[in-house]
């Protein structure tokens, strides 16, 4: 059986030492191995390129029209609510534009929980029975009733686990 040791009466434990770059080899008949730190090579370019450039160009300009965008935008959610809410957990800035801007990310997190609450919606109502009962009714109603989705609290709570909220009531309140 052969170890990774020249010497059999050597023993240095369960791992073999290893070479570091300052400290020399234990093993003078064994070359050092060059050592090397992650990330780019001292060849390489450290400076960005112009391609670099341009692109970050881009997205400033792109950022700034997006915020001058801000100033005209009235989001659903009124400023006052946004101020009192980020007044509330610590948030103070004179910016009205990264209000807004906070606030149009509320808006969008409310709306997307609302689609997915929809879609939860209509899959229970598919599943559940929903077509055979627009199928006793005729005439008017059952083209009405197949087009009406009713949005339970089930509904929304099995969206909102989707992004780790748990609304559900403990079960002896139930």
């Amino acid at each position: 059986m052969s170890t990774p040791y020249p010497d059999q009466n050597q023993s240095a434990g369960y791992y073999a030492p290893t070479p570091t770059p300052s400290a020399p080899s234990p093993h003078p008949q064994q070359s050092t191995p060059e050592y090397s730190q992650p990330g780019p090579s001292t060849s390489q370019q450290t400076r960005p390129t112009a391609a670099q450039d341009h692109e970050e160009a881009r997205k400033d300009k792109t950022l700034a029209e997006f915020l001058l965008m801000l100033d005209d935008y009235e989001p659903l959610i009124p400023n006052e609510v946004t101020e009192y809410y980020l007044q509330r957990v610590g948030f103070e800035s004179e910016d009205i534009r990264l209000k807004r801007l906070l606030s149009l990310a509320a808006q969008k997190f409310v709306s997307d929980i609302a689609a997915d609450a929809y879609q939860h919606a209509r899959i229970r109502a598919n599943a559940a029975g929903g077509r055979s009962r627009a199928n006793q009714l005729s005439g008017a109603a059952s083209a009405r009733d197949k087009t009406k989705t009713t949005l339970t609290m089930d509904d929304l709570s099995s969206a909102l686990a989707e992004y780790g909220i748990n609304s559900r009531k403990p079960e002896f309140y139930m």
